[in-house]
This record gives structure tokens, C-alpha cells and sequence, in this order.
């Protein structure tokens, strides 16, 4: 037995418990009630093939780690299956109940988790139900697919490594086809599971990634419900990073360019600015069709909107804002808009060896196509530079080290400023851009 003092605990805090007086009252918790790896009372006794008993959750994280052996025997597994151990849960229930005076609450019937078999019984139902084009049939798979999923990780595992995610893809393609409209809520559910369920698989990711599909999603990314937006935009994130053809299928939709700068400029929540950020980066990318595009997204005031993110953004939006923008001035109507703001200089200079070596290699690339003289512009731009300080922070960076490329880029660019550097005084490199206006 283990002899504990247990004090009664309410709304998370502890109360000293007092028996008669003020004498701290030991309760005796029995042994085999305390998982072996955690020491705490359990909440769901499972039993492996050694025979020892332990909490669910613990010896899962302990197989998931790599280990093969049983904990307290050091036994080898031979087998990973965990039967449930009805009769320690229901003696450590009844305990609970019994000291319930001393704070301590039953612990609910755990739910069993579901097993690989059940979620191939239901993929096998999915399919048929999508064949015979029955989408009330379909509605009841897919929610009870998700209600598995809410239950715990391990049932979101089990069922994202047992084919759904290419089942969910084919349904998906199959309904779109027939009327986005007339499907509508069956589509939407169908999306909002598959973003957890990557990667899909080729088979998967190709119907996924079908030009039915992406115009479903177009069609809910330009919507205005925000849930909807939301599960098309993390699953074009990852959809997209997979495949250029996705790419280039998904950028060939009239509107989609309008709708991701929305996503953007209105940001449902900060992985949502990420996943839109993401996608425009993969759209305008280097290929056969990025400047054409890169083009149309500074039209749209991409460039206003990315700046002035960047003047307060936390990391990882950062560095995918500074990405986008990058993206951006590789056509001259980026360059153009960049050169006009009065946020680009200021911003940039003030990134560089402060966010990541990323976004370093970015604020380089984006200064560099800026400062340039081949479109007989950049020299403001490099006295602007020199004023913030930007010539000790690019030497900075070459003493530091960097990718080949942008060595270049900044061994160029010291080259391009101290032709400038006679003509002013620069500025201290601590200044910083408070006394800029901003648009919001």
C-alpha cells in the first residue's frame, strides 16, 4: 500500500484536510491503483502481454517513443495490444466514490479506442455510400469519423494512418463534381477533417489535388463563411507544397488571387495569415507563370498589406510575409509599389539579423532587387538604406555567414551603397520607424 497525504482539491486549488483538529489526515491509496510510470491514480487501466497494468495514456507515450519493452519487467513486447482492465477501472471507480469527502471524483468510463479494423469497416462504407451518390449516407460517416477523432489523439491517428485521408479525398472529388452547391455541407465536413489527415498519399493527394477539388475549394475560399475559408486554406496550404501542378491548377481559377489577399488583409486567426501567406508564396514562386502573377498580387495592394504586417509580426509570420514580398518584387509593379511605401526601407534594414536567418536571406534578396540600377532606379532607395544603418548590418552578415547566394546579394549591395556613402552621414543603425504613419 502507499501511504499519501491527500488534500482536498477545489477549482485547482488545495485545502489541508483536518480530522477533529488541526492534524493532517493521511489517506492510503492502494498500490496497484498507481500506474507503474506516472505514479498516479489511473484513468484508464490497460494491460499489456507481460501483465502489467498501466494508464493508457502513459504507455503509449512510452511505446510512441520507440520502446519495445515492457517498463517494469523489461520484458520484450510481444505484442503492442492493450486490453482494457474492466476490473481495475471499476474498483478504482468505487474507491473514488468511497473518498469522495476527501476530493476525490469518479473517473468516467473511459471510451475504448478505435481500432484499425473499425476505421476500414467505415472507409468500405464511405466508398459505397459516394458510388450510389448518397450524401445523407455520407453525412453520417464523415461526422462519425470526426467524433472519433475528438475523442483523443490516438483515435485522430489511427484513423489519418488507415487510408481515410484518400477515401475522404475520392468522396470529396466525387460530390464537387456533381454540385458544390447542392453538396455544400457534406463538402465543407469532408475538407475540415482532411486537414488534419495529411499527407494522403499519391493516390490521395491526386484526387485532392483534381481540378474538381480545387475548385471546390476555390469556391469555399471566396465564401464568406470563415470555417469554410479557414479548412480551404490549410488544406490548400499543404495541398500545394506537395506538387507544382497543384500550383499551376489552382492559380488558373479567376478569383482565387482576390480571395487569398482578403485572407490576408482580415485574418481569421495567425494560422490562417500563415496558411494564406504559404499558399501565395507557392503560387508565385519561380515558374513559367509566378511574374504574371506576382504582378496581379501587387495590383491588388499585397504589398501595402504585407509591409505593414511586418512592422510588428511575431517569427513565423515573418518570415512568410517577408517571402511573399520577395515574391512580389520579382516583377517591376512589385518593385515599383515596394519603392513608393514608406515602410519598405525602414522595415527590411530593421529585419535583417533580428527575425532568423531566414528572414535575413529574404530582407537581403527584397534590398537587392530594390537598390538595383538596371530599371534606372534604386539609387533613392540605397540612400535610404545608408540612413537606416543598412551598410553595417549587411557587413554584419558577411561576417556572421550566409548561403552563397545571398553573399552576393550582399557583397553586391555594399558595392551599390558606398558609391552613396560620401554624399551623407549615416544615421545610427538603432533608429527605428516608430514615427512612420501606418494605414490602420
Amino acid at each position: 500500500m502507499v501511504f499519501l497525504p491527500w488534500r482536498r482539491r477545489r477549482a485547482g486549488n488545495r485545502a489541508q484536510l483536518s480530522g477533529g483538529g488541526n492534524l493532517e489526515m493521511d489517506l492510503t491509496i492502494p498500490s496497484h491503483f498507481l500506474c507503474p510510470i506516472s505514479l498516479d491514480l489511473m484513468k484508464d487501466p490497460v494491460t499489456l502481454s507481460t501483465g502489467i497494468t498501466y494508464d493508457r495514456e502513459n504507455i503509449d507515450k512510452w511505446i510512441e517513443s520507440g520502446n519495445d519493452n515492457c517498463p517494469v519487467t523489461n520484458s520484450a513486447l510481444t505484442s503492442f495490444d492493450q486490453i482494457p482492465n474492466h476490473s481495475i477501472r471499476r474498483m478504482i471507480q468505487d474507491w473514488c466514490v468511497e473518498n469522495r469527502s476527501h476530493g476525490f471524483e469518479r473517473i468516467p468510463t473511459p471510451r475504448i479506442p478505435v481500432t484499425p479494423r473499425e476505421v476500414s469497416e467505415i472507409c468500405s462504407k464511405i466508398m459505397s455510400a459516394t458510388l450510389r451518390g448518397d450524401q445523407s449516407k455520407s453525412m453520417e460517416l464523415v461526422l462519425k469519423i470526426k467524433n472519433w477523432a475528438r475523442e483523443n489523439d490516438r483515435n485522430k491517428r489511427c484513423i489519418a494512418e488507415n487510408g481515410t485521408g484518400f477515401v475522404l479525398s475520392a468522396s470529396f472529388e466525387a460530390f464537387a463534381s456533381v454540385s458544390i452547391e447542392e453538396h455544400e455541407g457534406l463538402l465543407g465536413e469532408i475538407l475540415s477533417a482532411l486537414t488534419w489527415m495529411f499527407p494522403l498519399g499519391i493516390e490521395g493527394q491526386s484526387k485532392l489535388g483534381s481540378a474538381q477539388s480545387l475548385r471546390c475549394m476555390a469556391w469555399f475560399l471566396k465564401g464568406e463563411d470563415l470555417s469554410a475559408r479557414q479548412n480551404a486554406v490549410l488544406a490548400l496550404k499543404q495541398l500545394l507544397s506537395l506538387d507544382q501542378k497543384h500550383v499551376i491548377g489552382f492559380t488558373e481559377i479567376e478569383g482565387v488571387d482576390e480571395a487569398l489577399v482578403k485572407m490576408v488583409k482580415d485574418p481569421i486567426c495567425p494560422t490562417d495569415t500563415k496558411a494564406s501567406l504559404m499558399v501565395i508564396y507557392y503560387m508565385i514562386t519561380p515558374s513559367t507563370v509566378s511574374e504574371k502573377l506576382a504582378s496581379r498580387f501587387a495590383g491588388l495592394g499585397l504589398v501595402s498589406i504585407v509591409l505593414e504586417i511586418l512592422a510588428c509580426a511575431e517569427r513565423s509570420i515573418c518570415e512568410k510575409a517577408l517571402g511573399v514580398l520577395d515574391g512580389i518584387c520579382g516583377c517591376k509593379e512589385g518593385i515599383e509599389e515596394a519603392r513608393n511605401h514608406a515602410l519598405t526601407m525602414p522595415v527590411l534594414v530593421k529585419k535583417i539579423l533580428r527575425v532568423s536567418g531566414v528572414a535575413t536571406e529574404f530582407s537581403v534578396s527584397i534590398l537587392w532587387k530594390l537598390c538595383k540600377n538596371d530599371d534606372g532606379g534604386g539609387g533613392d532607395q540605397a540612400v535610404e538604406v545608408l540612413q537606416m544603418g543598412g551598410f553595417q548590418k549587411l557587413l554584419l552578415v558577411l561576417q556572421v555567414g550566409c548561403g552563397d547566394r545571398t553573399k552576393e546579394k550582399a557583397t553586391e549591395l555594399l558595392k551599390l551603397l558606398n558609391q552613396y556613402r560620401d554624399r551623407l552621414e549615416c544615421f545610427d543603425s538603432t533608429m527605428d520607424f516608430k514615427y512612420l504613419k501606418r494605414s490602420w
